[in-house]
């Protein structure tokens, strides 16, 4: 493409897309390569053969370790990436979820702290709408308070609600990047448990619906089945980068831009500049062999249980109607160490991979069907999601394979330290009598699984144990930016794509402060 652009994004997904839109709303030419189809809203389609395909649909990610990352089922592909299937729980890390390491002697630290990205949560939680109650939620960070009220708790919300009350414990509203009432443009939530499959009505904040329309109305160039491959240097200064090298149509093109973000997704990311090393250079931001490093998931599980009230577990949103951060930060526990967090009263359906009906294999032939017909109206479920440690030896690597289009695949190895394993199965221990306390009189629990991925271009001020500075820059680069969960030295316990969209939303500040 022979357009020289101010900025070249890689990846349509949720950083992706809000930095695009921040800066061709200030001015600047921007390109977005997507390496996927096309997506609109009203394409999206409530079924469980839709929500498939909105997942990873490329070259499979080879995948090793006691747990592996589960990157087929996480990751995205085409407009809107995986925040297109992302159930929109929105919580900000916690303040001590930055100094872990300080703090622990474990993981990695941030190079910056909550107070650095706390006017970035602010700014990007009014522009999308959150629902929720601050003053309830506890151990909320300092931030304004959510500009929609909470969602509703329904029948299973509120049988679940007594065992924790019974416990003593806290069940509060979940904020929730879902609309509780209409919210600039988009409409309210139906309730209908389908944002696997993308809210074709956009209720639910994701990049079709936030920020493509303002990003095409601020005029961004937006490519889609254009495979990024590699980044290039320039001939005659090796920390400036010149562009990209892509695929479409089975041959190669070559955009070139001022500034280039790769916004990828974790294991995509990193393939990408591993595969942009040179006979004479090693891939930008490897110098140290730190690129690939520290890769990272949340260990989670799913706590299911039959009551004899009626919970109707198909009401509600995927993501959960309440929250219970009581332990939140009782990181180190001895023989067990991490923060957690219980979301509770997840909406449910029967089947495929989050659904009940595969929860129990025990029970087959003809006393399935009236299993089934009890949990459709008297069954309740929680997730548990655990602090993963950020270990040098979980990485991303180029494998010897290679895909259909001659680019090497992608290797990852992922392993649990016991401290996190003791953590897991503390709290899930802990979640059964939770059931049994709120009148469950049959429970069960589904297996460790990994949710989310994070790390591989960690920040941090030192390049020796970090791949981008404070700001997403490459080390050893002057222009070349990572965006996206693959930038987190640490998890915490919480969903990460609120935190991710306050990276870019800073990194968006600065790409546009460098050039005013």
């Amino acid at each position: 493409m022979d357009t020289q652009f101010d900025t070249v994004i890689v990846g349509a997904g949720a950083a992706g897309l809000l930095m695009a839109t921040r800066l061709a709303e200030a001015g600047q030419n921007v390109a977005v390569l997507e390496a996927g189809p096309e997506r609109k809203l009203n394409d999206l389609v409530s079924s469980q053969i839709w929500a498939r395909k909105l997942k990873w649909a490329d070259t499979s990610v080879a995948e090793a370790g006691n747990h592996a990352i589960g990157h087929a089922f996480n990751s995205g592909s085409g407009t809107g990436g995986s925040a297109v299937h992302h159930y929109g729980v929105w919580l900000r890390l916690r303040e001590n979820d930055f100094s872990v390491a300080s703090d622990h002697g474990v993981g990695l630290d941030w190079p910056i702290d909550y107070d650095t990205l706390r006017p970035h949560y602010d700014r990007v939680q009014r522009e999308i709408g959150i629902s929720g109650d601050a003053e309830a939620e506890i151990g909320r960070p300092p931030g304004d308070p959510y500009p929609l009220p909470p969602l509703p708790v329904f029948s299973q919300g509120r049988v679940l609600q007594k065992g924790f009350e019974k416990a003593g414990l806290t069940a509060m509203p979940v904020p929730m990047a879902i609309n509780s009432q209409p919210y600039q443009g988009r409409r309210a939530c139906l309730y209908d448990g389908w944002c696997d499959a993308g809210c074709p009505i956009g209720a639910l904040a994701n990049p079709l619906a936030v920020w493509l329309p303002r990003a095409q109305a601020a005029g961004i160039t937006l490519l889609h089945n254009a495979k990024v491959v590699r980044v290039l240097r320039s001939s005659t200064k090796q920390s400036r980068i010149t562009g990209v090298d892509y695929l479409s149509g089975g041959e190669t093109h070559t955009i070139k831009a001022r500034d280039i973000v790769i916004a990828a997704f974790t294991v995509q990311s990193t393939r990408i500049l591993l595969n942009s090393k040179t006979d004479s250079l090693p891939a930008p931001g490897n110098r140290e062999d730190q690129l690939g490093r520290y890769l990272t998931t949340h260990p989670a599980a799913t706590v299911f249980g039959l009551f004899e009230e009626e919970t109707l577990p198909h009401q509600g949103v995927t993501g959960g109607q309440l929250l219970c951060h009581d332990h939140y930060a009782e990181k180190d526990q001895g023989d067990a160490f991490g923060s957690s967090q219980w979301i509770i009263a997840n909406a449910i359906k029967p089947n495929d991979l989050l659904g009940y009906g595969t929860s129990r294999p025990d029970i087959r032939g003809p006393a399935l069907k009236p299993w089934l017909e009890r949990a459709a109206r008297h069954l309740g479920n929680m997730t548990l999601v655990t602090e993963d440690i950020a270990q040098a030896d979980n990485r991303i690597t180029l494998s010897e394979n290679r895909d259909a289009d001659g680019v090497p695949g992608v290797s990852t190895i992922h392993n649990l330290r016991p401290e996190t394993i003791a953590l897991w199965e503390r709290r899930v221990k802990e979640g059964k009598k939770l059931f049994e306390l709120a009148g469950a009189d049959e429970v069960w629990n589904g297996p460790r699984a990994p949710m989310h991925i994070m790390g591989g271009t960690v920040m941090g001020n030192d390049e020796s144990a970090s791949v981008t500075d404070h700001m997403g820059r490459v080390h050893d680069t002057d222009n070349l930016y990572v965006a996206g969960p693959s930038l987190f030295p640490s998890t915490g316990a919480v969903n990460p794509t609120f935190t991710l969209s306050a990276l870019a939303s800073r990194q968006a500040d600065h790409l546009i402060r460098k050039y005013s």
